[in-house]
């Protein structure tokens, strides 16, 4: 059985952006029952309904919504396939996810200047943590992402990418902080579970037996900090985050142990998986290592 052609998917997404045959048909240049027909054998072929007609117009069944995410995807990558062939220079959309840390603290430079270099592609974040990232790659929702050690995906390949100081953070009158049992009767303030940094945090702990009294889950670092800055509890953060969101001089920042205080940020992506984009943000991570 042959699969679904890429011309068949161009009239389909023409009808679902037009709201119908015959604009969709005007649009291609096509007579209308050459649309119809085609829209009628894609249906026939995957044994569904792609389209509710209400009022005179074709609105998506959720087996149409669903054919439409492929649809984009695949006429994206053959758009660029063609302009890759044509140009050997990257071009369309490049969607990668990263987490909080990476997006303020790393991306900027590196991507103004992937920017600079490569300004006929289309730059989209998508941020979260380690977790939600590494499915966001396995499920095709983003081509790569910035996620932090430590992780589990041996399906999925890991490229270094930057190395960072992992600190504590508490308020300007918190007294120094040695050991985790200093930490027995605090609260901790972090991202919700799923955050390899708060991962880090907990581990240490259970490291010395030790269960913070409460936990306290925020959303951002402005807001970890602040809260932290008050008196509030501990955080955890990478030093290079404290630097970007310039809340250095709010905080005290307490080195942790070697082993829980160095981890590293990977570029993940599917295995064996490859686009002219990606392979150009791979070249220019390299090129501000190298520097």
């Amino acid at each position: 059985m042959r699969n679904i052609d890429i011309d068949s998917l161009e009239i389909f997404k023409a009808v679902v952006d037009c709201g119908g045959i015959t604009k969709a048909a005007m649009r291609l240049n096509r007579v209308q029952s050459n649309i119809t027909t085609r829209v009628k054998n894609l249906e026939e072929r995957l044994q569904v309904s792609l389209f509710h007609r209400e009022g005179g117009k074709l609105v998506l069944t959720a087996e149409g919504q669903l054919l439409l995410t492929y649809a984009e995807r695949l006429l994206r990558l053959s758009n660029e396939a063609e302009a890759a062939l044509r140009s050997r220079a990257p071009s369309g959309t490049l969607r990668i996810g990263t987490l909080e840390s990476t997006a303020a603290a790393r991306l900027p430079p590196l991507l103004a200047s992937y920017h600079q270099r490569y300004p006929d592609v289309r730059l989209e974040l998508v941020t979260g943590d380690t977790t939600s990232m590494i499915e966001r790659v396995r499920n095709y929702d983003v081509e790569a992402a910035f996620v932090s050690e430590p992780f589990q995906a041996d399906d999925l390949d890991t490229c270094p990418a930057f190395t960072e100081e992992l600190v504590l953070i508490g308020a300007k009158e918190v007294a120094s902080i040695e050991a985790a049992r200093q930490l027995a009767k605090r609260t901790v303030i972090a991202f919700a579970t799923g955050c390899s940094y708060r991962r880090i945090f907990e581990d240490w702990l259970s490291s010395s037996n030790i269960m913070p009294e409460r936990v306290l889950e925020l959303g951002s670092y402005h807001a970890i900090t602040a809260c932290v800055a008050a008196g509030s509890g501990i955080g955890i953060m990478p030093r290079s985050v404290l630097r970007a969101v310039h809340t250095e001089a709010e905080v005290q920042a307490i080195p942790l142990p070697p082993r829980f205080g160095k981890t590293r940020t990977h570029l993940i992506t599917r295995r064996g998986y490859s686009s002219v984009a990606l392979e150009a943000l791979r070249g220019e991570l390299k090129r501000s290592q190298d520097k």
